[in-house]
């Protein structure tokens, strides 16, 4: 199957980097350098072209990666088939799975739980970060499936459904706006934290204001925080108004220290997708993930 040689390429490939190769395969940078200089007498053509303290892929470079690429899927299909020949439960595996924050946070934990009690050969991996982020992942072929919210569908992924949630306006129970309700004319004047740009959570927002007219240059927007977490913690030492997913603070709603603060009219509501890359979905560790995670919810 691949060898060591193109492992090494495909990380240096992935990070344009000798040095963050090495620290990822725990192999000296020297060692690094002589298996991609074996590579390149082995084929006859540059792989990586040097300019300065960086380097690109070469035309050549990116072919072989591409083939690679396709060769890894292919050497874990394998795995994964072979495994499951004489019973599903011993099923083995890499599953390199990307989500939005609040899946990853709030929603795939116990699903993991118990997928890895039914599947225990099969090792899991999870990338958390913004939704933009998660779909770049499964496209230069960092994860495998990713969880997000979609608000334009690309050709070259295939989606299937998850799950909706809600994102609601809320503040501080110590804050002025706790127990208001306010129209969409109060909330223009009203100091918001929001999260950054390419989250799920900003986006659901930003297409529910614009059902009302509404552009993000007429928000009075006080901070922007990147991650769940740090706006919750944020709203609850601050005045201001945030808008956050439900399932992320329903203890916090439960005990009083954040209050729902209703808006006239607006209701943000947002659907999660499984995506995968077109032309990888008969990797049949992913279905069964998929399956898994439907049947839980």
């Amino acid at each position: 199957m691949i060898s060591f040689a193109h492992r090494v390429f495909m990380e240096v490939a992935a990070n344009l980097s000798f040095s963050k190769a090495a620290q990822v395969l725990f192999v000296t940078q020297p060692a690094i350098s002589k298996h991609v200089k074996a590579l390149e007498d082995q084929y006859k053509v540059p792989l990586f072209e040097r300019k300065g303290n960086s380097i690109l892929l070469t035309e050549a470079g990116k072919k072989l990666n591409e083939y690679l690429q396709q060769a890894n899927e292919i050497e874990r299909k394998i795995e994964y088939d072979l495994s499951i020949l004489s019973n599903m439960s011993q099923a083995a595996g890499h599953l390199r799975l990307g989500a939005s924050t609040t899946i990853a946070l709030y929603i795939l934990p116990p699903i993991l739980s118990g997928f890895q009690r039914e599947y225990a050969n099969v090792h899991v991996q999870l990338v958390n970060r913004n939704s933009e982020y998660i779909l770049s992942a499964l496209l230069n072929h960092e994860v495998d499936i990713g969880i997000i919210e979609v608000d334009n569908k690309l050709t070259t992924v295939s989606y299937k459904p998850f799950m909706s949630d809600e994102v609601i306006p809320v503040c501080s129970a110590k804050s002025p706006l706790a127990g208001k309700s306010l129209t969409l004319k109060q909330l223009l004047k009203t100091p918001v934290a929001l999260r950054e740009r390419g989250s799920g959570t900003l986006n659901a927002l930003l297409k529910s204001l614009a059902g009302h007219h509404i552009k993000p240059s007429d928000l009075n927007v006080k901070i922007r925080l990147g991650g769940t977490e740090a706006l919750k913690n944020f709203l609850l030492a601050d005045q201001c108004l945030g808008f956050m997913p439900r399932p992320s603070i329903t203890r916090q709603l439960a005990e009083g220290d954040l209050v729902e603060v209703p808006i006239d009219d607006l209701k943000i509501t947002r659907d999660f997708y499984f995506i995968r890359r077109k032309g990888t979905e008969d990797f049949g560790l992913t279905s069964n993930f998929i399956n898994y995670a439907l049947q839980y919810v």
